[in-house]
């Protein structure tokens, strides 16, 4: 790898920016994308291996290359240090998610009760606004206190995290979708809410619970029709 290649990779990870590393195998050749100019079927392959997240190879014009992406760390950030949450983190590692914790709570989120997890205790508007959830990012609100979760997410409406979950019933959230409303949040951002949280599996226990959400956030990210629902009624 040049230094030129390398120096653009560093920075494109800094900056939480994906980008594709794309070598030709005959000579080692090697370009970024987005950053390069590129024949179409480079270019497709290279955003193909960004989405999914994998590993590609290719053959262009007689010549092989090989395409490995260089995607920002998934993160999922918590809000509530709650028994959901202890279930929840642990099963979101184990899916390859950074995981932080948000709670002002000290008394609740606690290392121990949350090993080797990064704990935020500032207010949650604050640390989320602070985490700046980007487009691999998931926020979930587990509190159930509305002090909590509702500036929680209204934070994370104003960016470009791709999922959103909030704990409670549907008639919790009908009141959560009011307070929104009169806060200035439009019917379309707050549709981004997936509220009940989870997938409708019948789940009762925090294991069960934080299985449901899981499963959520990956169908989500990954576009299943399972992710979908309707809209909540006025």
């Amino acid at each position: 790898m040049t230094p030129e290649v390398l120096a653009a990779l560093e920075a494109a990870k800094s900056a939480k920016r994906p980008v594709a590393l794309l070598t030709r195998l005959s000579d080692g050749t090697q370009h970024l994308w987005p950053g390069s100019d590129l024949p179409a079927p480079l270019a497709e392959a290279a955003a193909k291996a960004l989405e999914e997240d994998a590993a590609a190879n290719l053959t262009q014009d007689g010549e092989a290359w090989f395409i490995h992406p260089h995607n920002p760390p998934l993160r999922l950030i918590v809000v509530g240090a709650v028994h959901i949450a202890q279930a929840l983190v642990p099963m979101a590692l184990a899916a390859g998610y950074a995981v932080t914790v948000v709670d002002p709570r000290r008394a609740w989120a606690t290392a121990e009760r949350f090993p080797g997890i990064t704990l935020i205790h500032e207010w949650t508007d604050d640390a989320v606004a602070a985490l700046a959830p980007d487009a691999r990012s998931a926020v979930v609100t587990l509190t159930h206190d509305p002090k909590l979760d509702d500036p929680a997410l209204e934070a994370a409406l104003t960016s470009d995290c791709f999922y959103i979950g909030a704990l409670g019933s549907r008639r919790t959230h009908a009141k959560r979708v009011a307070r929104l409303t009169e806060a200035g949040h439009s019917a379309e951002a707050i549709a981004r809410i997936h509220a009940p949280v989870g997938l409708n599996i019948e789940a009762v226990t925090a294991p069960e619970i934080a299985l449901s959400i899981l499963a959520e956030v990956v169908a989500t990210r990954r576009g299943a029709a399972l992710a979908q629902r309707p809209a909540l009624a006025a």
